[in-house]
């Protein structure tokens, strides 16, 4: 039978495995040992940084380069890369990426050394050049790197990248799977057993287990002479390291075609006059270069003498003040048209400087025609004049007052003017800080208003936008690739902003940091919000109708007064948030983070709480009447006084809540001069039939005898007797 030995009964099980399949074995193996030493300090330090959330370092400086570089090759958004966390896991995930560098390295250094793995020799394979001795270190890099890993990620990568898979990762895994398991595969085709990456490396798989074998009739096997020189046929060899060490690779012959230099010596005469016409074509087009090269810096030189003349024209015509306004204005419009990099701090320090309104607008009209390019003299020079400002508020005369203002409002229109102009172009601008909230009244008078304009990229942490008008303004866009959810997304940053009485009507918001932001009294909605980093935001008196706050991080918030009507917010987490008196009358809550959360008078009707984690929230004297809390997590919250009626309690867990003063049918009046009666009306929905109130406290009689009415679960509840017939 092909491919048995005498011996091979004797052999353990695993090596009577065929020969290709004991090699896939040892490959599968090897990867998956590599693997799981970064897998496991990495899953390990990431659960420790999940579950014990304490002092935070920065990540390793080697960490957060690999992660930024990889996470931009994935197109894996930014906001999911980690850059604070805790000492064990930054310890826990450099060993994640050193762990598989060393023990690959060990690796390849065996495999030059013995041409064999531990897990190669475990299942009988062994890695040889033709000759039979181990690969070198330049062909084991280059089998492993190139040829085994190099070639099927690359090309599974270019296919995801560009045939339009990107950015789904499960369709790059199977890419990269299908490839290294093809590539590996071929040596099925092959009459040597050879696969891709060995073919590129000149290098050879052989058993070792049975080193004469059918598998391998292709070789013929030699011993060295004495002279160090030649090859002699060997028969039986005493060892398996013997044989190996002998196993050469029969030459074939190699009918190559005539060689450059034989044709160069067959003829010369045609081989002189193509390297003579080589040389002057070689010689002219370097002097016609040069020669292009030459005048095109010349004449970028005299187009710098020609804007520079006209620069000091213009500086200097200012400096001698012209007899009128308009001559003054016409050269200050001159300089935004000039191409001079001088030019835009020039305007930006005459502006600081400007004492009548004409020119201030004349100076503000000149740095607008400078586009995008004039953003960050713009922004410089409103920062210093907030400072400036606050400063003569606590000292200086009206007149000063009055220039500083206009100064500054003509810095906010040039600014709301540029990001109109070039909506979408200014994406990344850094506006951290800037001063654009409604001021003043009159001539000093100004309300920023960017409705529909897209600004998503630029930052603006700490900045002030306070009764800015930003209907369906974007703040969050695809970035250059295209496509949503990747490293390069333009993500605006809001964070510490003050947003006070700005109306955000169907803004795009999504994945927006807005963390600490000041939205008192904002106007949301339908705003999405989806995925917004909104901790600790201040949203009171806001009003969020019909807003989009699906898994929103809301943890410390605070919406005393809100108005979330039809909100949705699954999924989102409110852990702690201040909700008292907030209307969210048919808001949708369902699997949302409540814990802690104080809805304290709030108005619940109708609302969707189901599955919701509401463990100790405090909900006395709020208004659920018609909500659903089925399956909701229910422990020791407070219900005093709350309107519970037709409230579905289906599978919650209502251990430690409080029920003191809770209603759970409605109020009825007979007549105005009698007292209120209540009528246990059964519930048609069966909300109550099931429901476990035994660890339930401060129950009345009134009210367990509504419970048990309707099919609850308690142990004063009148056990019902089953008759038999």
């Amino acid at each position: 039978m092909r491919g048995s030995h005498p011996f091979r009964e004797s052999l353990p099980i695993h090596l009577q495995l065929p020969f290709l399949v004991r090699r896939w074995a040892a490959w599968t193996l090897e990867v998956s040992l590599v693997t799981a030493t970064a897998i496991l300090p990495f899953s390990i330090g990431g659960q420790i940084n999940h579950s014990f959330p304490g002092a935070t370092v920065p990540l390793n400086p080697i960490l957060a380069t690999v992660e930024e570089t990889t996470a931009r090759a994935l197109g894996i958004p930014k906001q999911d890369m980690e850059r604070a966390v805790t000492p064990l896991t930054n310890l826990l995930w450099t060993g994640a990426l050193a762990a598989p560098l060393v023990l690959s390295g060990v690796h390849l250094y065996l495999l030059t050394r013995t041409g064999k793995t531990p897990l190669k020799r475990l299942f009988g394979v062994r890695v040889v050049t033709p000759s039979g001795a181990p690969p070198g270190l330049a062909q084991v890099l280059f089998r492993e790197g190139v040829g085994r890993w190099g070639l099927p990620l690359g090309i599974a990568y270019l296919i995801w990248r560009y045939m339009g898979a990107f950015p789904d990762l499960a369709i790059l895994a199977g890419l990269a799977s299908f490839l290294l398991a093809g590539e590996h595969l071929l040596a099925r085709l092959d009459g040597r057993r050879r696969a891709l990456h060995d073919r590129l490396s000149g290098t050879f798989v052989i058993d070792t287990v049975t080193p004469y074998s059918n598998d391998f009739r292709h070789f013929r096997f030699f011993e060295r002479g004495a002279d160090a020189a030649t090859w002699q046929p060997v028969g039986e060899w005493s060892n398996e390291d013997e044989a190996i060490a002998a196993i050469v690779l029969t030459p074939e012959p190699k009918w190559g075609r005539p060689g450059i230099w034989v044709w160069m010596r067959q003829h010369p005469g045609l081989t002189l006059l193509t390297l003579f016409l080589s040389g002057m074509g070689m010689i002219l087009g370097t002097f016609v270069g040069t020669q292009v090269y030459i005048q095109s810096q010349t004449n970028q030189r005299e187009f710098k003498q020609q804007d520079n003349e006209v620069f000091l024209t213009l500086v200097n015509r200012l400096a001698a003040k012209p007899e009128t306004p308009d001559d003054r204005q016409s050269a200050v419009l001159a300089l935004g048209k000039l191409n001079d990099p001088r030019a835009l701090p020039f305007l930006a320090d005459l502006l600081s400087q400007a004492e009548t309104p004409l020119m201030i607008d004349a100076i503000q009209q000149s740095l607008v025609s400078k586009g995008a390019e004039a953003l960050p003299p713009l922004h410089k020079l409103n920062l210093a004049l907030k400072t400036d400002l606050e400063s003569l508020k606590r000292g200086g005369d009206r007149q000063e007052r009055t220039l500083a203002a206009l100064r500054q409002r003509a810095t906010q229109r040039a600014i709301a003017k540029i990001l109109t102009i070039y909506s979408g172009q200014v994406h990344g601008s850094d506006l951290n800080r800037i001063d654009l909230g409604q001021t003043g009244s009159g001539s000093t008078q100004f309300t920023l208003v960017l409705d529909r304009i897209d600004l998503s990229g630029i930052q603006l942490r700490g900045a002030d936008m306070s009764r800015a008008s930003l209907q369906r303004a974007r703040f969050y866009g695809p970035g250059a690739d295209g496509y949503w959810g990747t490293f390069d997304d333009w993500i605006a940053d809001l964070s510490d902003a003050n947003l006070k009485g700005v109306d955000l009507t169907g803004a795009f918001l999504s994945k927006v940091p807005l963390e600490r932001a000041n939205l008192l009294q904002a106007t949301l909605n339908q705003a999405n919000l989806s995925k917004a980093r909104m901790n600790r935001v201040n949203l009171s008196s806001a009003r969020l109708i019909r807003t989009n706050l699906q898994q929103a991080q809301l943890s410390d918030a605070s919406f005393t007064g809100a108005d979330l009507g039809e909100a949705n917010l699954v999924q989102a987490n409110l852990q702690r948030a201040r909700l008292g008196q907030t209307n969210a009358l048919g808001a949708t809550l369902r699997d949302a983070n409540l814990t802690e959360s104080d809805w304290r008078k709030a108005d619940l009707s109708g609302a969707d709480l189901s599955g919701a984690n509401l463990r100790d929230a405090n909900l006395s004297e709020a208004q659920l009447s018609g909500a659903n809390l089925s399956f909701a997590q229910l422990q020791n919250v407070n219900f005093r006084r709350a309107d519970l009626s037709m409230v579905d309690l289906r599978g919650a867990n209502l251990d430690g809540a409080d029920f003191q003063g809770a209603t759970f049918i409605l109020l009825t009046a007979t007549s105005p001069d009698q007292f209120i009666k209540l009528a246990p009306v059964p519930n048609p929905s069966g909300a109550f039939r099931g429901v476990n109130f035994s660890r339930a406290k401060n129950l009345s009689p009134e009210q367990l005898s509504y419970i048990c009415a309707q099919g609850g679960q308690h142990p004063r509840c009148p056990v019902m007797k089953v008759s038999e017939n």
